[in-house]
C-alpha cells in the first residue's frame, strides 16, 4: 500500500510516502513568518501550502495514480471518538469555518482531499486533535456554564500508547498508562484500556511550557484580563505563544536553557526546575484518575531528547509506575499506520457526521 501523508504544522509542511509501514521519502518544509505574515486566516494558506505539496510530488516524481489513500493531519473537528475518519465536505468546510478554532492542522483534511479526489482514491485524516473519549465525570467544572474539553496530541498519545504496550508484549487496549507529551504544547493524559478518560488540555491547563501559560488560578488572571494592560486577542496571544519560559527567560529552546543551567544560571534552573514540577504534579493527578493502578508512565515528544528533563522527571514520578521514554513525535508514521489499518481490514473508516 502507498500512501501519501500530509501533515501541516504553524511553520512547516511535513510531507512523506509510506510504503505499508516504511517511509520510502519525506520533507519537512520550512514557512518563515515573512512568508505568512500576510494571510489573515489560516485557510487564507490553502494555495500556498498546495503549492509545496505539488511540488514535492513533482520533485520526488511521486505518480499519485499509484497512491493507494492520502492522509492529513486532522485539525479541530467537532469532539469524536479515536479513529480513522474518511474526509467528506462536512469536516473539511467545519474545519474551515473554525467550528472548534483554528489551527494550521485544520489544512489537513483539505489538502489530502485536493490530491485524493485527483487520484480517485479515499482522503483520512487519524486520531485529531478534538478526540473526547474522557469520562463524564471528568468534563465537570465549577462553572455550569463551561465544560472542560479534550484538547491534546492525540495522535501521538495513542501511538506511543501502541508501542509502549507492544513493547511490554501486551495491546494498547489491556494498558493502563499515564502519557506525558512534551513538544511545543504539554498535554498529559490518563490512558485506561485503549480509551483516555481524563487529560490536561495543552492550550490551557496543567503545566506551563515553551511558550503557553498552562493553569492560572482563575481569580488572578481574572483580575489580571480586566486590568486593561491588554487586549483581548493581545491576551490570548500572550497565554499561548508568549508565556511560560519564553516569558521568564527569552527563550523557549531547552538547548539553549540547559546552556545556561551549565553555566551556572540559577534563574534558568529554577524556571525549567518549575516546568518540571509542574509536570510531575500533573502526572501525579492523572494517575488519580485511573486509581492508581498505572502500568507504566510514558514521557515523549521533543523535550524527552533532554537528558535533564527525563532524568529529573522520571525521578519525581517513578514511585507511581516505573517510566518508559519515546524521544521525539511519531506523526507521521502514527498517520500512515492509521491509513493503513483501514485499507488492510484491521479497521473499518469511521465516518464524520
Amino acid at each position: 500500500m502507498k500512501i501519501f501523508v500530509i501533515n501541516p504544522g504553524s511553520t512547516s509542511t511535513k510531507l512523506a510516502i509510506f510504503s505499508d509501514d516504511k517511509e520510502v521519502v519525506s520533507e519537512n518544509i520550512q514557512h518563515s513568518i515573512q512568508q505568512l505574515k500576510d494571510f489573515d486566516t489560516i485557510y487564507d494558506q490553502f494555495d500556498f501550502r498546495m503549492k509545496c505539496v505539488n511540488e514535492f510530488i513533482e520533485e520526488h516524481a511521486i505518480d499519485i495514480s499509484t497512491l493507494s489513500a492520502v492522509v492529513g493531519r486532522g485539525g479541530l473537528v467537532r469532539p469524536i471518538p479515536c479513529g480513522t475518519y474518511l474526509v467528506n465536505d462536512l469536516m473539511v468546510n467545519d474545519l474551515k469555518e473554525g467550528k472548534e478554532g483554528h489551527h494550521a492542522s485544520n489544512l489537513g483534511p483539505a489538502l489530502a482531499k485536493a490530491i485524493a479526489d485527483i487520484a480517485k482514491i479515499p482522503a483520512y485524516i487519524v486520531d485529531p486533535i478534538t478526540v473526547d473519549e474522557m469520562e463524564d465525570v471528568a468534563k465537570i467544572t465549577g462553572f455550569p456554564e463551561i465544560t472542560r474539553q479534550s484538547r491534546l496530541h492525540t495522535l501521538n498519545h495513542k501511538a506511543v500508547g501502541r508501542k509502549a504496550a507492544a513493547a511490554l508484549g501486551s495491546r494498547y487496549e489491556k494498558m493502563n498508562f499515564v502519557i506525558c507529551h512534551l513538544g511545543t504544547g504539554i498535554s498529559i493524559a490518563a490512558h485506561k484500556q485503549g480509551k483516555i478518560v481524563d487529560m490536561c488540555d495543552a492550550r490551557g491547563e496543567g503545566p506551563m511550557c515553551g511558550d503557553r501559560a498552562g493553569g492560572i488560578n482563575s481569580f488572578l488572571m481574572m483580575e489580571f484580563a480586566l486590568s486593561g494592560q491588554l487586549t483581548h486577542d493581545e491576551l490570548i496571544k500572550k497565554i499561548y505563544s508568549k508565556s511560560g519560559i519564553v516569558a521568564h527567560l527569552g527563550t523557549k529552546d531547552i538547548r539553549e536553557v540547559e546552556k545556561r543551567i551549565q553555566n551556572g544560571d540559577e534563574h534558568a534552573k529554577l524556571i525549567l526546575d518549575a516546568m518540571i514540577y509542574q509536570c510531575a504534579k500533573e502526572i501525579g493527578a492523572q494517575s488519580a484518575a485511573i486509581s492508581g493502578k498505572v502500568d507504566r508512565v510514558v514521557l515523549t515528544g521533543g523535550m524527552t531528547y533532554s537528558g535533564y528533563i527525563t532524568k529529573k522527571l522520571s525521578a519525581m514520578v517513578e514511585f507511581i509506575a516505573p517510566v518508559m521514554v519515546f524521544p521525539g513525535e511519531e506523526e507521521m508514521e502514527a498517520l500512515a499506520l492509521g491509513a493503513l489499518r483501514v485499507l488492510t481490514g484491521e479497521e473499518e473508516a469511521k465516518l464524520y457526521n
